[in-house]
């Protein structure tokens, strides 16, 4: 493993395997940080597309953080499925907090198809509460609301950036289509030639031994899998949603919403965040009350699309959406709003700094 140390007390390590790691240069401030932060990349990336982000969430918050960027799904690796990345995320996962028996807590902050990645991860991670009973001052035994974890830490933010919560294959839920729905049903036949299974997971055509398409059964805890318990369980959930000019991942699946759900928004008038246009918490919605909601009948819903929608809404959500419509980089939104180059995307360092700034430690 090779050490650098970066401009601004921030230092970094890289394996031969390619995962890097950041933590502050101070030795103070890194042995104080509890806080894993787990960065997870998108289709065909790397541990270094999260560089710049991964060094401003340490420079902001050296004795807070240890950010862990990760590399067990590189390049190609990223066409072998949603839930086989899934399994060696969470494994990646257990191998750094068994290396670091100081941290308490966790987060995710994750780009692309590796929301969908980190969702998978965490349902493997849960663990169930355990009752614990402590006594009080007046000596009386007392028993704490119990509380799952995630790999035995505690459960902090849950944040994804232009990821496809409603997978791909819905009307103009991959704009580069144009939302042309011949295009679209082509896309879906073909799909697994480029992105193999990884490609039919997202645009929900796998069949695996029967079963419903993964996407839909990840809306609930299923077999040994905790898939909603664990994303209940962490304190933040955040979508950060491209309005436009992402020609990977549309709006609506980004930020889960339907059509008729998507708001006006107006350019940003906050010096510090240029590029947020609209912030929206929505409280978790019990679908038994949301039967009236009906598939939309213009043809940008399905009712697979319609059932993830319901099934995500169970949990709150804070929902940031960005905008470069007016920056010469805007074709390249999906990369722009992750910085994946610190000189290339540097216009979408204000989103950056709207994580950190509101990130519970």
């Amino acid at each position: 493993m090779q050490n650098d140390v970066a401009s601004d007390g921030v230092r970094s390590s890289e394996s031969v395997n390619g995962s890097r790691d950041v933590w502050s240069c101070k030795d103070s401030d890194s042995l104080s940080a509890d806080h894993l932060v787990i960065m997870v990349h998108g289709i065909l990336g790397s541990s270094s597309d999260w560089k710049f982000g991964a060094e401003q969430f340490v420079k902001r918050l050296p004795d807070k953080v240890f950010v862990h960027c990760s590399e067990k799904n590189v390049s190609k690796l990223t066409l072998d499925g949603v839930d086989v990345m899934g399994e060696r995320l969470a494994k990646e996962v257990l191998d750094v907090i068994q290396e670091k028996p100081n941290l308490r807590k966790i987060s995710f902050v994750a780009h692309s198809v590796g929301g969908l990645v980190a969702r998978y991860a965490i349902g493997r991670l849960y663990r169930p509460p355990k009752e614990e009973v402590k006594e009080d001052t007046s000596g009386n035994e007392c028993k704490e609301e119990p509380r799952g974890t995630i790999g035995g830490l505690e459960a902090m933010n849950f944040l994804t950036v232009a990821a496809p919560h409603l997978g791909s294959r819905g009307n103009k839920q991959v704009p580069f289509l144009f939302g042309v729905t011949a295009f679209e049903k082509a896309a879906s036949c073909v799909i697994h030639w480029i992105f193999r299974r990884t490609g039919r997971h997202l645009f929900l055509t796998d069949d695996d031994e029967g079963k419903p398409p993964l996407l839909k059964r990840m809306l609930e805890d299923y077999d040994e899998f905790y898939f909603m318990s664990a994303l209940r369980l962490f304190k933040r959930r955040v979508l950060y949603a491209n309005v436009g000019y992402d020609h990977i991942v549309g709006w609506r699946t980004s930020s889960i919403r339907r059509e008729s759900e998507l708001p006006k928004w107006e350019e940003s008038q906050n010096e510090k965040y240029p590029h947020i246009v609209y912030e929206e918490h929505c409280k978790a919605c019990d679908t038994d009350q949301d039967e009236t909601i009906s598939v939309e009948d213009d043809g940008s819903s399905d009712k697979l699309e319609e059932e993830l929608v319901r099934g995500l809404s169970r949990v709150s959500w804070e929902k940031v959406d960005v905008s470069f419509h007016s920056s010469r980089l805007r074709f390249a939104a999906h990369s722009v709003i992750q910085v994946k180059d610190e000189v290339m995307h540097i216009e979408g360092a204000d989103v950056i700094q709207h994580m950190i700034d509101h990130f519970l430690t």
